[in-house]
């Protein structure tokens, strides 16, 4: 008989993801001491006990900040994320960032609201205060798009049939992304080609050591004097100091961002958006079916896809026992793990292995099962992190 898996949601995840566990093989748990799996979106899980038993964590969503991801790895928990499942989402939201960094129209909709109770005199009214707000059209601008992940590559085609001139910078882009680039996107080697040229730039990374706040004073230095920024990946990539220093003195023209803080809002030249970026219902589905799906393989199964700290490996079932053991990417594993297996007698019917900086997995199905004796000497291998027979 099948293992019941526990699963705890931590947010509302939409009923839609959670269909996608079957009540034979899943129960919902409100116990994290029960859970082998986690669902999430936006708790903040950095101060939580993370129990023995628990074997993976799948985020609803891009972000992954508000995991404890070294952590996670050190006790062999898997932390899956949903990439491109709120795409959409974001490149509409980031569309119309782009409209709004160029037409003032956050400004101009709080001043209609001044004129009311004006009555007869709001057509004049008006007629004489729109000249404030006049701005330049997206046509015939260049957009900088950087990152060229899902949401990146749907920004930067989108742009093009906006009569926008696009240039890309990703020095990381993955195969499939290049594929569904546009032809039409410029490709940058370089971010200073990028800053130089463009009149709008719109950011679409992770935040990384290497990232947070690489829009400082010195980035924007380098960019167009009026540059509009756009931001609708996270806060933490651009220096709120320097970007309120230079909408003020005007070396940027507007900055459009969908994470408010106290410094930001209300600042002439910054339009603050609520974190709108994932908030459709679309999206919040998308991205709990993805979760959820990635859940249910990875403890059916043992395969990981789109884990932000374990390599993506895959191996169709082929009968008896599956035997899955993640560990330190070191020299001798791997003949350890095929040692214990064939010295109990056991044929390997097929095998999988793929590392990830100092982290490996190894996944093998193997004919008749898998005895104490076995389980205990793969938990005893130098290196060993987590062993699980499915």
């Amino acid at each position: 008989m099948s293992a019941m898996y526990q699963v705890l949601t931590l947010n509302n995840i939409s009923p839609k993801g959670i269909e996608r566990l079957p009540a034979s093989l899943f129960q919902m748990t409100e116990n994290i001491d029960e859970a082998a799996g986690i669902l999430v979106r936006s708790q903040n899980m950095k101060e939580m006990q993370l129990p023995e038993g628990l074997l993976a964590v799948a985020r609803a969503g891009a972000g992954t900040n508000n995991i404890p991801i070294d952590r996670c790895t050190a006790q062999g928990i898997a932390v899956f994320n949903t990439p491109g499942a709120n795409a959409n989402a974001v490149k509409e939201l980031t569309i119309a960032g782009l409209v709004l960094a160029c037409r003032n129209i956050a400004p101009a909709l709080s001043w209609v609201q001044t004129l009311a109770g004006a009555g007869d005199e709001v057509g004049k009214l008006v007629e004489k205060g729109k000249s404030r707000f006049v701005g330049p059209e997206l046509a015939g601008k260049r957009l900088g798009v950087i990152g060229l992940g899902a949401i990146g590559v749907k920004v930067a085609n989108t742009a093009t049939h906006l009569g926008l001139e696009v240039y890309g910078y990703d020095p990381y882009i993955s195969v499939e992304a290049a594929w569904n680039l546009s032809r039409n996107v410029v490709h940058c080697v370089n971010l200073n080609d990028l800053y130089r040229q463009c009149d709008l730039i719109t950011v679409h990374v992770p935040v990384t050591r290497d990232t947070t706040g690489f829009i400082n004073a010195e980035a924007i230095a380098q960019m167009k004097p009026g540059v509009r920024i756009i931001n609708c990946a996270r806060g933490e990539l651009v220096n709120e100091t320097d970007i309120l220093t230079a909408v003020q003195n005007g070396r940027v023209g507007c900055y459009v961002c969908d994470f408010p803080s106290a410094a930001l809002i209300g600042r002439p030249g910054i339009v603050a958006l609520p974190h709108l970026g994932a908030s459709t219902p679309e999206s919040e589905e998308n991205c709990a079916v993805m979760a959820a799906e990635e859940l249910k393989d990875y403890l059916l199964n043992g395969n990981i896809k789109n884990s932000v700290n374990l390599p993506d490996v895959e191996l169709p079932r082929v009968g008896g026992s599956r035997v899955c053991v993640l560990h330190r990417n070191m020299p001798g594993m791997l003949s350890g793990i095929t040692g214990a297996v064939s010295d109990a007698a056991l044929n390997i019917e097929n095998l999988v292995n793929k590392g990830r900086g100092e982290i490996a997995y190894t996944m093998l199905d193997v004919s008749g099962n898998i005895g104490s004796a076995v389980v205990a000497r793969l938990k005893g291998l130098e290196g060993s992190i987590r062993v699980r027979i499915i």
